[in-house]
């Protein structure tokens, strides 16, 4: 009997291999296609503390000019499924100085973040890799783990340089990765990006006039982005004044005394904008209400000592307010460089969050993108800008005078949105943009509402409105 059933179950196999040979080279081809994509070099085996996960990432360098030797380092994240069909989202961080790795990856949408030892990582539950494959660009050298071996080029630093070294990027990052190459791409970020993504996007609109370099760019999402500087400097004073940071007297003062549109401002001007600072020193301009980072040791407050024209990054933010310590905690421990193949051959022994001296001499800047976004609108890409409402570095007021400056016909007007019940802020669209609030988050937003985080960027990667009732 049993010799009988082996020779029924072997026939019906020989009549079943020519269908699966119709399919099955389709199949095994797919798979061999996306493997092929795998950069075993960069491919991240052994991170200290690192949660057991079901997709891989990898993290390197890529050389964006030769002779300089000039080399961004990057943080790929697959996406947590179906990541040969998932987009792929770039995202940036801003300052200028300040690093993707240590705030976008491992503080706000990655798929690990720091935890309170400075020595490990727990896993994110709301990881942007849930709705895409994620990359973190430390841009522009100088900043985290990116360098150049030519000493000049810090003396060229700015917007222009960052935008064709992160174009230079893109197009050498996809030789490491060919399957991407043609995949929907979308940049994201918040902050100083607020300027980097729209001239990066600008650039990739004007060389994809050239097939041979298209890049599939569907749209960008910036979240409390630095835009206009006068409209960025009338709505930190605003915002200050109308959250009861600063006297009437001060807000007034600036009022009749302060011209953002000149690059020279009078002696009361620059006295009352010192005055916004020299209150805001004394909680955290980039989360209103939630505690400062102490010393335990000293109970010293750690804050900025000192103001100037421009703002600094942000240090300390968040509901833990003393992230930022972990954070520079794990990136300097030898063998997590060692897993993340940082360094190229270098001793890193002061990796940091944010480069002071390249903020500080930082030598060019546009000082509106909006014109840009008219190009990006026109272009049909989609343009999503986000506010947490509790951030007084750049408050929603700045954004909302930014886009008032647009002029564009408002074609869904103001309203709620919503996140498991609850109001998670409201929003409007435009004819080409869509803007929309975070109620209680700073400036991280998905530092702070990482649930209500991921809602909003699964709608803006499926195209979706935003949820206008409780139960949609």
């Amino acid at each position: 009997i049993l010799d009988i059933a082996l020779k029924m179950i072997l026939s019906f196999y020989l009549l079943l291999v020519p269908s699966l040979l119709l399919f099955e080279p389709v199949a095994v081809a797919a798979r061999l296609s996306q493997r092929s994509n795998e950069n075993i070099s960069d491919l991240v085996t052994q991170l200290p503390g690192q949660p057991s996960v079901g997709f891989k990432h990898y993290a390197g360098y890529v050389t964006v000019n030769e002779s300089n030797g000039r080399a961004l380092f990057y943080w790929f994240y697959e996406s947590l499924t179906l990541p040969e069909q998932k987009p792929l989202v770039l995202w940036l961080n801003g300052g200028p100085g300040c690093s993707s790795v240590g705030y976008g990856a491992t503080q706000e949408i990655g798929p690990f973040l720091v935890d309170s030892n400075g020595s490990a990582l727990t896993a994110n539950p709301y990881s942007w890799n849930r709705e895409a494959n994620l990359l973190f660009l430390e841009s522009p050298i100088g900043v985290g783990f990116s360098y150049t071996n030519t000493s000049a080029d810090y003396v060229n630093l700015g917007d222009d340089f960052t935008a064709n070294d992160a174009y230079t990027f893109l197009h050498k990052w996809f030789l490491k990765f060919p399957s991407f190459r043609t995949r929907a791409f979308y940049i994201a970020g918040e902050s100083y990006a607020g300027k980097y993504i729209p001239q990066l996007a600008e650039l990739i609109v004007e060389k994809n006039k050239d097939p041979s370099l298209s890049i599939d760019l569907r749209g960008v999402l910036l979240g409390n982005p630095l835009t206009s500087n006068v409209e960025d400097w009338k709505g930190i004073v605003d915002y200050a004044w109308s959250h009861a940071i600063i006297s009437d007297e001060t807000h007034n003062i600036i009022l009749k005394s302060c011209d953002f549109n000149s690059d020279t401002w009078n002696n009361d001007c620059t006295q009352a904008v010192d005055e916004v600072y020299k209150q805001y020193k004394e909680i955290d301009m980039y989360s209103l209400y939630t505690s400062l980072c102490i010393n335990d040791n000293s109970s010293e407050v750690v804050v900025f000592k000192s103001w100037s024209k421009m703002v600094m990054p942000r240090l300390m933010g968040g509901y833990d307010p003393c992230v930022d310590g972990y954070t520079k905690s794990y990136y300097n421990i030898p063998d997590v460089q060692k897993a993340l193949h940082a360094g190229d051959g270098r001793n890193l022994k002061d990796w940091k969050l944010c480069n002071m001296t390249l903020y500080n001499d930082w030598t060019y800047q546009l000082d509106s993108v909006l014109p840009i976004y008219r190009k990006l609108i026109a272009a049909g890409l989609k343009i999503w800008v986000y506010s947490g409402d509790t951030d007084g570095r750049v408050p929603v007021l700045s954004t909302r005078y930014s886009i008032s400056a647009l002029g564009l016909p408002i074609t869904q007007a103001w309203r709620p949105w919503y996140h498991n019940k609850q109001v998670a802020g409201w929003v409007q669209e435009y004819k080409g943009l869509s803007f929309a609030t975070f109620r209680g988050a700073g400036h991280a937003v998905p530092t702070f509402k990482p649930s209500e985080s991921l809602a909003f960027f699964s709608s803006f990667i499926s195209g979706k409105s935003l949820p206008s009732h409780r139960n949609p």
